[in-house]
This record gives structure tokens, sequence and C-alpha cells, in this order.
């Protein structure tokens, strides 16, 4: 849960900072098969109303499921590895491949996912995305486009 550090903010309209630190992030939020997010800023976290901000970690080797996140809009932060991002259109599969610092922007009901080619290195990103929950419809493998 995060520290409450008390209200400020313009005369009469009073908010409260909270502080998550690293080892308060919760896995209790929306997953998708073969890689973990956790949460950290949330509805249910701290109360944000228009913002969600995680992390995700894919080990080595590994392939998320199809997946999109509805009508928000997500912007990723390439913490460490080298994740490949790839977003499945009809008219052909559009790859990205990532480096620590890049950023990467999903648009809303853009159906994708994260692969990390890496034999030996965990991929590890932070999220934000324009909702107060971690929105993720996963795609059954029959619904993928191209």
């Amino acid at each position: 849960m995060a520290d409450d550090l008390g209200s400020s903010g313009p005369a009469g309209n009073a908010r409260r900072r909270y502080h998550v630190a690293a080892g308060q992030l919760s896995a209790d939020t929306a997953q998708t098969a073969n890689m973990r997010r956790l949460e950290g800023v949330a509805g249910k976290t701290v109360g944000s109303t228009a913002l969600w901000m995680g992390q995700t970690h894919m080990a080595p080797e590994t392939q998320s499921a199809d997946h999109h996140h509805g009508a928000t809009e997500t912007a990723i932060y390439v913490l460490s590895g080298h994740p490949r991002f790839v977003f499945l259109d009809e008219a052909g599969d559009v790859t990205i491949d990532t480096a620590p610092g890049d950023y990467v922007f999903v648009p809303p009901w853009a159906p994708h996912r994260e692969e990390n080619p890496s034999p030996d290195t965990e991929a590890v990103v932070v999220i934000a995305r324009s909702s107060q929950e971690a929105v993720v419809v996963n795609l059954p493998p029959s619904d993928r486009a191209g």
C-alpha cells in the first residue's frame, strides 16, 4: 500500500500525495500469459482517476500472448533488456526492436505482443496508461491479425 504523505495543493483544492516504494508494487492487476505486470500508481493504490503506471517483466526467450489495451493509450519506457514489440496488422505485422532508454507508444485498440529474444536477460519496461487501471484484453490465437 502507498504511503500517504499528507495533503497540499491550491487553496480550496487539497490533494493527497503518495509514495509507492519499489517493494510495494502489486501483481494484483490484469495479466497476460508469459509476462508479469506490477502496478504502482492506480485507482486502487493511490486513488488516481486518469493514470495507471507500473512495470512489466518478461523472462528471457519468451513471448507474451496477443492482447490490446482497449480505449487507453499506453506509453512504454524500456528500462532494461531488448524487448521486441510486434503490432498485429492486417497488412502485415510491424516489429519494433528496442533498447534501454527507448520509448514505444501503443495506440488504443492496437493488437500486439511483447517478445524477449534474449537468451539470458530479463526485459523490464515501465508503463503509463491513460486510465486508472491496467486495461488488458487478452486475445485468443484465432483473433490474430496478419
